[in-house]
């Protein structure tokens, strides 16, 4: 079997997109830093910084808790008693 596959048209999770557009931010910002670092090792930091910056945000929603009411305690009456 090759090593090709063909990729089907799968949207990316929330959070891959997200690295990709920090990626593509920080490519921007440091450009300065990508001449004296050379191609290769820019992309790599580049990759890791945006990997960092992404690692807590979580790609299922989280579902709301539901509250259970407070049960109220039934206190019965005062049981009268008759004097003799």
């Amino acid at each position: 079997m090759s090593k090709n596959k063909i990729k089907k048209d799968k949207p990316l999770s929330p959070k891959k997109e997200f690295r990709n557009q920090i990626n593509d931010q920080l490519k921007n910002a440091l450009k300065g830093l990508e001449e004296k670092l050379g191609k290769k090792e820019f992309d790599g930091r580049i990759k890791k910084a945006a990997k960092l910056l992404t690692a807590g945000i979580k790609t299922k929603q989280v579902k709301p808790v539901k509250m259970k009411p407070v049960k109220k305690e039934i206190v019965p009456p005062e049981i009268k008693i008759n004097n003799i």
